[in-house]
């Protein structure tokens, strides 16, 4: 448009994702605090004499002003990145530790998949990824907890929770012992469809840990429990998003855990005893033979 000049605003976001652009440019997507997820292109920033290169690096919290029309309506979709401050830059601690490194990646990528509209504001996700990628540093509690909690929250801000109280078909309460993705959640012994899965009582009392903030149950649990709990929220993400996030395969799930489920004592996800025999671990979950 004729005469248009672009407007200069601020926000703090999260960098998801940096993509090459020419010679020494990049395009950054963010997921920011009020304008949602958006790209920007930053200038020069592969260069070596760049002077905000490193703070724009995957999974920083950057304070950033952009020039660009915030709302979409004028000019072009890529914004111009023209200053950038660095709040906390989470993956400078990732890089020697893969484990890690790929739980962030996987959380930036389906911050990417939940957020299809650029410009639409998603607070309670920017807090939520934010939240992830500051416990996920910190340390705080096994990285497969951080992600799986991740992605169950992310799918209740998509409308996609697993239903874990409740038959996910007749709304019969209580905790059901088979588990279809298809159907939502878990599923009463009517309403059980063919090749349902069957975990053990114990996954199912982890994914509503997780998905309550229960951690002091969610850090006692098995890794078996875990990587159950794992197979499962991948596979109910990932039917919701009707294709697969390239970097779950990557994550690594094999590290040991400390401690074991504490005893059943009282309500809730503490009420569910541990179960020998967890499924088989690249499948994530046991399943039914049905005849």
């Amino acid at each position: 448009m004729a005469g248009y000049r672009r407007q200069l605003y601020r926000d703090d976001a999260v960098v998801l994702r940096v993509q090459k652009l020419g010679e020494s440019d990049r395009i950054i997507t963010l997921l920011t605090r009020r304008h949602g997820r958006l790209r920007a292109v930053a200038r020069g920033v592969r260069r070596t004499s760049s002077r905000f290169g490193a703070r724009l690096e995957p999974f920083g919290h950057v304070d950033l002003q952009l020039a660009g029309d915030p709302t979409g309506n004028l000019g072009s979709s890529l914004h111009t990145v023209s200053q950038v401050e660095g709040i906390d830059l989470y993956g400078k601690r990732f890089l020697g530790d893969y484990p890690r490194y790929t739980a962030a990646s996987a959380i930036a990528e389906t911050a990417e998949r939940l957020t299809p509209v650029e410009r639409e504001p998603s607070l309670r996700l920017f807090q939520l990824t934010l939240g992830a990628l500051r416990s996920l540093a910190g340390g705080e509690h096994a990285t497969t907890l951080v992600l799986d909690a991740y992605l169950l929250r992310g799918m209740a801000f998509a409308g996609w929770a697993p239903a874990l109280a409740a038959c996910a078909v007749c709304g019969t309460p209580g905790r059901h012992r088979a588990f279809s993705v298809p159907a939502g959640g878990a599923v009463c012994p009517d309403c059980r469809p063919p090749g349902a899965a069957h975990p053990a009582p114990a996954t199912i009392a982890l994914m509503s840990a997780l998905t309550t903030g229960d951690w002091a149950y969610a850090d006692a649990t098995e890794t078996g429990v875990r990587r159950e709990c794992s197979g499962l929220v991948a596979a109910h993400l990932q039917w919701h998003l009707e294709r697969a996030l390239r970097s779950l395969p990557l994550v690594d799930r094999g590290a040991p855990a400390s401690g074991t489920v504490p005893p059943p004592s009282g309500t809730g996800p503490g009420a569910v005893p541990p179960a020998s025999g967890v499924g088989p671990a690249a499948a994530g979950v046991n399943r039914e033979k049905t005849e």
